[in-house]
């Protein structure tokens, strides 16, 4: 009996612990069904385990670049200390502080036109000084950023498809249009710079949609800067259009920066691009830009901005005009599944 009694309580015994770790399998199992599904962290008294190999990494969370038309001044008046230029000066060096730091820059520079959208493709470019009568000091100056081939490659598919015909060229030096302004906003030269061309005929539309074309970049690091002037007639510049007390409102730059203004601050989208489009019947438009090479670059950048709105960055007297930048998103952080990272440009 006492045997019998013995067995008894072991068979209950094992049958007890055998049951209790059948149980706590089960439940350790679910626990990590669980966490490895929702990609979650489980809690261990000794480490802290995240189980991220069993599903495919999400992409990388970037942040949207905003875009952004600035004035490169006269020549290399900027950068040589010029008093007309003072404020300006001023203005790019602070262009830093308005953007997150790029991975990349585009140019959209006033001062190249082609028949078709050409790119800057070499990893190297030299200066290309294209402005004549001003000091020796102006025509040894240095920006050393690299260039980018793997951008470049981006840039031609982006407008392939947006059905853009488009070329390369390793050829062509960085106008002072690039250079000249990059000097002042990213003094270190340490990131890739590739300058895009305006196309002959200077269609607003077609620069819209050349903008539109390369907005993607904008999710992958790429700052997209158009450099031109937003009042360029050289027959009016430096003329006393003031008034005891109204200081350049008669001045036909005024009363087109309001157009502008209007049309980049209070209009987004479709409505903005109409508007832009529309600039030459603009009061003081035909005036302003009797050739609009210089004005083109801001076409670009507000195509790229797509539905985000602008502001103005920047709103002085130059040479006795008055000149303008607007600054379109504000580079928020912006979640996005994508199929390549910043890194792989």
């Amino acid at each position: 009996m006492r045997r019998q009694s013995r067995l008894n309580v072991l068979t209950i015994t094992g049958l007890t612990f055998i049951l209790f770790s059948i149980t706590s399998a089960a439940l350790m199992f679910l626990s990590l069904k669980k966490n490895i599904v929702g990609n979650t962290k489980i809690n261990n008294p000794s480490n802290r385990l995240v189980f991220t190999a069993i599903k495919p990494a999400m992409a990388y969370t970037s942040t949207r670049m905003p875009t952004i038309f600035v004035p490169h001044g006269g020549g290399p008046l900027p950068v040589l200390g010029d008093p007309t230029h003072a404020s300006l000066n001023k203005f790019l060096k602070s262009v830093h502080t308005l953007v997150p730091k790029p991975k990349a820059i585009v140019v959209a520079t006033a001062h190249w036109e082609e028949q078709v959208p050409t790119i800057s493709s070499a990893d190297k470019h030299k200066l290309l000084y294209d402005y004549y009568g001003f000091p020796a000091e102006s025509y040894s100056l240095k920006y050393d950023a690299p260039g980018s081939s793997i951008i470049a490659k981006k840039i031609q598919q982006l407008y392939k498809s947006k059905g853009l015909e488009s070329k390369m060229d390793e050829q062509r030096g960085w106008d002072h249009g690039t250079f000249i302004p990059m000097m002042l906003m990213f003094p270190e030269a340490n990131i890739p710079v590739v300058q895009i061309s305006m196309v002959h005929g200077l269609d607003a539309a077609t620069h819209i949609k050349m903008g539109e074309a390369l907005s993607p970049l904008r999710d992958e690091g790429v700052l997209i800067i158009g450099s031109g002037m937003s009042f360029h007639n050289m027959g009016v510049f430096h003329q006393n259009w003031d008034t005891p007390g109204n200081k350049l409102n008669s001045h036909p730059s005024k009363a087109f920066d309001d157009y502008l203004q209007e049309a980049c601050v209070n209009s987004t989208g479709v409505e903005r691009a109409e508007k832009l489009m529309k600039w030459a019947n603009a009061p003081g438009g035909k005036m302003s830009h009797p050739r609009e090479e210089h004005l083109v670059p801001l076409f670009v950048v507000a195509g790229a901005a797509l539905e985000d709105p602008g502001k103005v960055a920047y709103s002085n007297p130059i040479m006795g005009a008055q000149i303008s930048s607007w600054v379109f998103g504000d580079g928020a952080t912006n979640a996005r599944k994508t199929g390549a990272s910043a890194s792989q440009l």
